[in-house]
């Protein structure tokens, strides 16, 4: 399977895995991601190996590669329509199942040189459902369940943080998404932080190790008390899945670890703004239907995902920000207020009063 995406995307494409794997219960399957994704990957039992390349290979990289893969498959999915995975698919093996683009769009010839194809819908169908069709084309049963990463020690990371085993009620708040348009306020993180904190709950941030997402994570955490625990660019994605999983609730905007969280079962506030909910929401835990979970428009609870969107007439735009490129900024997310994520808690963790909000 060749899923060369983002770290959300590779999640997404779990539930097509591991119905591949329940079907053919002795076929070895290996998969095909960028380096930086793999870690969605760990503990995976539906995959035998992880084929890795870089986002921008050079020369060498596909030297290395191509002998990993050329004629070594009976089958090859391919859950993408751009020229690389495209390439891949064709030298991997001789019978091949494909997203393609659809018939007036470039790339529309790709679909010739498929045994199996499907086009591509980027508006009216989920992520994980446009995954799932492909089994239709090979008749393979459905399965909808998310397989999130796995650690093989969870007691090692309980002693480095005994709020996991010692019965404490905690959220984790992952307030960095990668692009820019995705990005809430920081001060709306921090009067929820303070709301929480006040509630009666212990509080951890999370984050990846880029410096910028950990000087972000750090401008919130300066304005909190001492004992909110940081975990930005200290742990492995398997590791945060594991304490996600032990969480009260999660409050998290339209980003990979979002989605890693809606996996794990626990209750999920999601921010979204441009994004289209249809197509990119967070999967329902135990969600088990070929229908959409979600509206375009409109605060939703499907599940164990509670989606807050932004408000203006535009949304969702479906494009990068008001400024349409990844680092612009999203008013819709700008002027979401933190009393709306506050009824969202309220509703999730059945809280009936309300602590007076610090700046």
């Amino acid at each position: 399977m060749i899923a060369m995406q983002y770290l959300g995307d590779v999640l997404l494409a779990t539930p097509l895995l591991h119905s591949l794997k329940t079907h053919y219960t002795e076929a070895r399957i290996d998969v095909l991601v960028y380096r930086n994704t793999v870690a969605m990957l760990e503990g995976n039992p539906d995959i035998n190996y992880a084929i890795t390349t870089p986002n921008r290979p050079k020369f060498t990289d596909y030297l290395q590669l191509l002998p990993q893969i050329f004629r070594r498959y009976d089958v090859t999915i391919t859950l993408q329509t751009g020229d690389r995975p495209f390439l891949y698919s064709v030298l991997a093996s001789p019978f091949r199942v494909s997203v393609v683009p659809p018939k007036k769009s470039t790339g529309w010839w790709k679909r010739y040189f498929m045994q199996r194809w499907l086009e591509h819908d980027d508006n009216d169908t989920h992520t994980v459902l446009q995954h799932l069709k492909l089994l239709d084309l090979l008749e393979i049963p459905r399965k909808f369940s998310l397989i999130p990463p796995q650690i093989k020690d969870a007691q090692q990371l309980a002693l480095r943080l005994p709020c996991l085993a010692d019965g404490s009620r905690y959220v984790v708040l992952h307030p960095h998404p990668q692009w820019t348009y995705k990005r809430w306020t920081i001060e709306g993180w921090v009067s929820i932080s303070h709301y929480l904190i006040n509630s009666g709950y212990k509080l951890i941030l999370s984050g990846g190790p880029a410096d910028s997402e950990k000087a972000y994570i750090d401008e919130i955490a300066d304005q909190l008390p001492e004992n909110v625990i940081n975990l930005a660019g200290q742990v492995t994605l398997a590791e945060l899945a594991t304490i996600i999983a032990g969480a009260t609730l999660f409050i998290g905007p339209d980003t990979g670890i979002t989605h890693l969280a809606a996996a794990t079962g626990v209750p999920v506030i999601a921010l979204y703004g441009p994004t289209n909910p249809v197509k990119w929401a967070p999967w329902p835990n135990n969600f088990n239907q070929n229908t959409n979970p979600f509206h375009k428009v409109g605060n939703q609870q499907v599940n164990n995902i509670l989606l807050c969107q932004g408000e203006a007439d535009c949304v969702p735009c479906h494009l990068e920000g008001c400024d349409r490129h990844r680092q612009s900024r999203s008013h819709c997310l700008e002027t979401l207020a933190a009393e709306t994520i506050i009824t969202a808690i309220n509703k999730v963790l059945n809280l009936s009063t309300t602590s007076n909000l610090q700046s």
